[in-house]
């Protein structure tokens, strides 16, 4: 069987940067906005809660089933119609 040659590897770029003077090590990037203040009562509530969810357990970005978890903790239910 004939060989197939492989294509040439692109080489690494490293694109981390190693300047400093961005974010302070602080900063992380959130799933969510930063700010709460534009919402109703319930959802800034919601939204809270979620940064705590994720603070707790170290969890940048959550799934549907982690805020499901989070809505019934706060004792919401679903009522059947």
């Amino acid at each position: 069987m004939p060989s197939v040659a492989e294509p040439p590897l692109a080489p690494f770029v490293d694109r981390r940067s190693t300047d400093r003077s961005g974010p302070s090590p602080d900063y992380e990037r959130r799933q969510f906005s930063n700010s709460h203040d534009n919402l109703s009562p319930d959802a800034r509530e919601l939204a809270t809660a979620v940064d705590h969810y994720k603070l707790v357990h170290r969890r940048r970005f959550v799934t549907y089933e982690e805020i499901l978890g989070v809505v019934k903790a706060l004792g919401y239910e679903k009522r059947e119609a």
